[in-house]
């Protein structure tokens, strides 16, 4: 047992170092080191499966199966952020994305189990902000009604199992708890349990149930409050355990792997994540002191600047949030209004529709979740909402490509699957200045819905304040800079990145008109016709998925038949592939040069470039891209 408490701590060493040095959020992964021991202790991997609902806990996962080499690799690829992934590694049986999905993989692949007649075992960790979506109490009940042996560890970092932590006292720990919990995953125990349950169905359905009423209250009475949800949903409830303990939690799952045809199992596991941290911090002072430097605001910021501005003249305004975490910049806004702000956390679905609601009611809410999360509230996007032409502002922040938060936090659908709405307004802002303005104009609009989005990442330009911002009219673009060879039709973050091309072509003789469409739906069709008419190429230029900006406005070409007199034009192939401006900028270029068949030669080097006209530019191929053979 030494050995284990020694490679925990080991563990949790080599991660503070690792995610100090990387500026990422470590102490979810601290808080589990003990469990994820003790799990890889007690079950064999891969052979049993092993399933996290959120990819924050799997790190210490991903350090026990042979993943510690990849560790150097975090500043680049950022393995260690990208969660778990069954083609990654065969320890991880499904990917892990963003919640709430463990126990309905897990009781799937424990019913193909139980109908192949293989007895490997299924386990599957959850956590207090998984438990706000309504697809684990879904699987929970599933999983009650089949009774399939599977076990469901609930990593409790609130110490509370009540949603307001603040009205209830903390899960205690102590010895009574700790011998009870080992009492309730004893074999001897349960089979006394089953036993009696069997012999009170002897005496008729009426014993039956009051029996089970005086189970229930004295399970109630000895357990936590809220853990006889788990009870009525069909799992048998074992706890509160010491997180912490190696010594406990190897004797409660060793006792609940080995009960069979006993259904399914939920370990309340309490563990401390800012006390861990506290612990560590004089071990990463000095790193982290080498990351403080003052930094530009960040979109998210300027936006809740502008929402407070529009908050502080409309007392209608109010703020919703949903998604995995909140902001920090919200708390301006939470700050100011209180009681017009409203955290429903994992909980996307019930979101859109309660905004809805709100609007009904008269208000104007601002429903504020990161695109990737907004994916899986699609339906209540398109019933409660966009059929009905309810009034809801969504703010899709997150947008785009995240870098090292990794694949599950990538927002790059969300102007595909918006744009097709046929009554949804989606716009996007070329900074902050814009996005103050869009603010504006979206509390303006009160006869349909309407969505924004900003993507990760500091601002275009540092100013001391955003001031309140002026409503634009919706379906109108601009043109930023004049020019005639080639036109640069750019959405939302990506007109920084154009601004950045036409002032390396402009030094080459270049000239290139940049313009801001603003809005994908409706499209400023005027502005795309006077670019076509001006101009021999046209590109579209945007950090979204196929189906978004660039294809609408191919649509509109092919049915305006701008096509047929003779204007090419072309979709940035690399707009999505890389979330540094200064390599897409470089991609851009040599996109637009290939266009203008300016190529005098190209050499590969270990860093390759690409000269055009006596000048020397990086090129970052992409083998995917159909003019990689060139590069």
């Amino acid at each position: 047992m030494q050995e284990l408490k020694q490679l925990a701590d080991d563990i949790r060493t080599e991660l503070s170092l690792i995610m100090s040095e990387t500026q990422k959020p470590f102490r979810a992964s601290l808080a589990v080191a003990e469990l994820t021991v003790a799990i890889h202790y007690v079950f064999r991997s891969p052979v049993d499966k092993i399933l996290w609902d959120m990819e924050e806990h799997t790190y210490p996962h991903k350090l026990l199966t042979g993943r510690r080499s990849l560790k150097h690799l975090v500043k680049q690829i950022t393995t260690l952020s990208n969660g778990k992934s069954h083609i990654e590694s065969m320890y991880d049986p499904i990917g892990a994305g963003h919640g709430c999905s463990s126990i309905s993989a897990g009781l799937g692949m424990a019913v193909a189990r139980d109908i192949k007649g293989k007895r490997d075992r299924i386990v599957a960790v959850i956590s207090n902000e998984t438990t706000m979506a309504g697809q684990v109490y879904e699987a929970m009940s599933n999983a009650g009604y089949l009774d399939s042996n599977m076990v469901v560890i609930l990593n409790d970092s609130l110490n509370s199992l009540h949603p307001k932590i603040e009205d209830t006292s903390a899960t205690p720990i102590n010895a009574l708890s700790t011998t009870l919990s080992k009492l309730q995953s004893s074999k001897l125990f349960r089979r006394v349990r089953e036993f009696a349950k069997a012999l009170t169905k002897q005496f008729g359905r009426g014993m039956h149930e009051w029996a089970a009423k005086i189970d229930e209250y004295a399970r109630g009475l000895l357990g936590p409050a809220g853990s006889t949800l788990f009870e009525e949903l069909g799992l048998y409830y074992i706890g509160p355990v010491d997180g912490h303990n190696i010594d406990d939690l190897i004797c409660v799952l060793t006792e609940v792997a080995s009960l069979d045809s006993m259904g399914p199992v939920l370990v309340h596991v309490i563990t401390k994540e800012d006390q861990l941290v506290e612990m560590k911090r004089s071990q990463t002072t000095s790193v982290s002191n080498s990351h403080q430097r003052v930094r530009p605001p960040t979109l998210g910021e300027c936006f809740v600047e502008a929402l407070v501005s529009e908050a502080q003249r409309d007392k209608n305004i109010v703020a919703v949030h949903a998604g995995k975490g909140m902001d920090p910049s919200l708390d301006l806004f939470k700050c100011n209004f209180p009681d017009r702000f409203f955290d429903v956390g994992m909980a996307e679905q019930h979101a859109v529709t309660f905004s809805a609601g709100l609007s009904c009611g008269g208000l104007k809410p601002f429903c504020i979740i990161p695109s990737t999360f907004l994916q899986r509230a699609y339906d209540q996007v398109v019933h409660d909402v966009d059929r009905q032409k309810i009034p809801v502002r969504f703010i899709i922040s997150r947008a785009g490509l995240v870098g090292s938060d990794g694949p599950t936090q990538c927002g790059a659908f969300d102007v595909t699957f918006m744009s097709c709405l046929p009554n949804m307004v989606v716009m996007a802002p070329s900074d902050e200045v814009e996005l103050a303005n869009m603010v504006a104009t979206a509390a303006q609009i009160d006869d349909r819905p309407v969505c924004l989005r900003y993507p990760k990442g500091a601002v275009a330009a540092i100013r001391d304040s955003i001031s309140c911002g002026v409503p634009i009219e919706i379906g109108k673009g601009r043109v930023l800079v004049e020019g005639k060879d080639i036109a640069l039709l750019a959405y939302g973050s990506m007109v920084q990145n154009c601004l950045r091309a036409q002032s390396l072509l402009s030094e080459l003789g270049v000239e290139v008109t940049v313009a801001d469409a603003r809005f994908c739906k409706p499209l400023d069709i005027d502005l795309v016709r006077s670019l076509c008419k001006n101009h021999v190429f046209l590109v579209t230029v945007e950090e979204s998925s196929i189906g978004g900006f660039g294809s609408h406005v191919a649509q509109f070409l092919s049915l305006d038949g701008q096509l047929d007199a003779g204007t090419k034009q072309r979709l940035d192939p690399y707009g999505q592939l890389s979330p540094d401006p200064c390599k897409h900028t470089a991609k851009l270029f040599v996109f637009l040069a290939l266009q203008l068949d300016r190529f005098l030669k190209v050499e590969v080097l270990l860093h390759p470039f690409i000269v055009i006209d006596d000048h020397a530019f990086p090129v970052f191929a992409n083998p995917s891209s159909p003019y990689y053979p060139f590069l």
